[in-house]
C-alpha cells in the first residue's frame, strides 16, 4: 500500500550564525566581562528553525532565504546540509552576510543581539512559489513581510496557505497598520510578548480574542504558562510539558512547526497545541535551536 506523501511548507526568512553563550548567571552589562560556561555555534532564525524540525517531525520543507558568502555564513551553510532541510532555494550572494545572532540565555530566558545584511528577497522567491510539491508558506518574522508586501498574495495565487511568526521588532510591532500589513494569513503565531505589543492585552485571553478578530486560526505562545489557540470553534489552552530546560533558543519556532504539521493535517485545534507544545518542549532540552540531528 502507497503512503500517501505530505504537502510540503516552505518556509522564508533570514538565516542567522547563532552564537549561544550558555552557563550565564545573569546578563552582561556594561563596563564589565562576563564569562559563559559554555558556547554554541548554530545555524539559526525562525525560516530555518522551523523548517528544520518540520523536516525532523517528517514534513518536507523547503527554506527560503538569502545566504551570504563570507566565513561565517560558509560555515552555516554547511551545518544545514545535515538538517533534512531542502536548500533548493536558497539564495546565495555576497551582500547576504555575515547575519548574527548572539544570544544570551540565563535560566529559562534569553535576550538576543543581532545584526541583519542585505534585502530579505530571495531572487529564487518565484521559482519556490511556483513548487508543485508545496501548499503552505511559513513567514518566520514580519520584517520580511514587510519587506516584501505583496508576499501572500503571491502565496494565495498559487492556492498556498500561509502562516506569520512576527518575531520581535520593536521598530515594526507597534506600527497602526501591523494588522492590515497581514491581510490573508492563515496562522498566526506571536508570544504574549507580542501579541501585547501588537492589542494593548497583557492577558493571554484577552489578547487572543482580539487577534481572533483578524486571524482564523491563532497560536499563542506563553512560556512556562503553555499555549493558548483559537479558531471559529472557540478559544483553548494547553499546559506546558515539564521539562528541564538546558536553552530556549529557537523553542518558538519548534512550537510553530509542530502546530503547522498538525494545523495542515486538519487536527483540531487542541491537538495542534499539544504538538506545539510537544514541539517547543524537546527543542529547549537541547542546546542551539534546530533538532540536534542538523
Amino acid at each position: 500500500m502507497m503512503t500517501r506523501e505530505k504537502a510540503a511548507v516552505i518556509s522564508i526568512g533570514r538565516i542567522y550564525c547563532d552564537l549561544i553563550f550558555t552557563g550565564l548567571d545573569e546578563l552582561p552589562v556594561l563596563g564589565r566581562e562576563l564569562f559563559a560556561g559554555d558556547l554554541e555555534i548554530a545555524a539559526g532564525g525562525g525560516a530555518y528553525i522551523a523548517a528544520a524540525h518540520l523536516a525532523d517531525i517528517g514534513r518536507p520543507a523547503a527554506l527560503l532565504a538569502r545566504l551570504g558568502s563570507d566565513a561565517l555564513s560558509s560555515v552555516i551553510g554547511e551545518k544545514m546540509k545535515t538538517s533534512g532541510v531542502d536548500l533548493q532555494f536558497i539564495d546565495h550572494s555576497r551582500d547576504a552576510g555575515p547575519q548574527v545572532t548572539v544570544a544570551a540565555v540565563v535560566g529559562k530566558d534569553r535576550a538576543f543581539l543581532t545584526r541583519r545584511a542585505g534585502s530579505a528577497l530571495p531572487s529564487t522567491l518565484d521559482n519556490a512559489l511556483a513548487w508543485e510539491n508545496a501548499r503552505h508558506l511559513h513567514i518566520a518574522e514580519f520584517a520580511t513581510l514587510h519587506e516584501i508586501p505583496d508576499l501572500v498574495s503571491r502565496a494565495k495565487e498559487k492556492s498556498m496557505s500561509v502562516s506569520l511568526d512576527p518575531s520581535w521588532d520593536a521598530s515594526l510591532i507597534y506600527d497602526d497598520g501591523f494588522l492590515n500589513s497581514c491581510a490573508g494569513v492563515d496562522v498566526f503565531l506571536p508570544n504574549l510578548e507580542e501579541a501585547t505589543a501588537i492589542t494593548g492585552h497583557e492577558d493571554p485571553d484577552a489578547a487572543i480574542r482580539k487577534l481572533a478578530e483578524a486571524f482564523p486560526t491563532v497560536a499563542l505562545k506563553v512560556g512556562g504558562e503553555g499555549a493558548w489557540a483559537s479558531s471559529d470553534r472557540g478559544i483553548w489552552h494547553a499546559p506546558a510539558h515539564d521539562v528541564d530546560v538546558v536553552d530556549t533558543t529557537g523553542a518558538g519556532d519548534a512550537f510553530n512547526a509542530g502546530f503547522i504539521n498538525a494545523w495542515l493535517e486538519q487536527l483540531d485545534p487542541k491537538r495542534c497545541l499539544e504538538a506545539g507544545i510537544t514541539a517547543g518542549s524537546r527543542a529547549v532540552q537541547v542546546k542551539g535551536g534546530a533538532p540536534r540531528s542538523s
